[in-house]
């Protein structure tokens, strides 16, 4: 049983999660290109994050954030990987742009790895498209960009 819950950044659950992500960034990329988040800026209390359960255990995470008033960006979106392959990606991407589209935006835009395949094909599988590099990401070389445009009627 998968259930998503959106939680605050000082949630223990969303920053375990968030630091294994940046130990599995770490195995494939140098430390420079991998774009962090601290969790105890205050900014951070703007950005929406969401925890995947499965029964009660944190599986996976993930966040919105504002980029203006017609798009956010996904931010440290990461499933444990035992818990891989089992739809929860899926379902944790579908409620945070489903938050998105109620907070009015049309665009759901994302930076990945070039070193993360898995991580392409699943945003190319759920519509999202190559454009090009974006924002702080313009100058690390490593960087893909995509995004959505928002189904509103949902």
């Amino acid at each position: 049983m998968v259930r998503i819950e959106q939680v605050l950044p000082i949630d223990q659950h969303l920053r375990r999660l968030i630091q294994a992500l940046d130990e599995d960034l770490l195995q494939r990329y140098d430390e420079e290109n991998i774009y962090t988040i601290d969790l105890d800026y205050p900014d951070t209390l703007k950005m929406t994050f969401m925890v995947a359960y499965v029964d009660d255990t944190p599986a996976g995470c993930g966040a919105i954030r504002s980029l203006d008033a017609d798009s956010v960006e996904l931010k440290r979106f990461f499933v444990d990987s035992t818990y891989r392959r089992q739809g929860i990606a899926g379902k944790m991407l579908q409620a945070l742009e489903q938050r998105a589209i109620e907070q009015g935006c049309q665009w759901i835009r994302l930076e990945t790895g070039a070193e993360q395949f898995e991580a392409t094909a699943f945003y190319e599988r759920n519509g999202y498209y190559r454009i090009p590099v974006f924002a702080d990401y313009k100058d690390d070389g490593i960087s893909l960009c995509y995004e959505k445009k928002l189904d509103l009627d949902k």
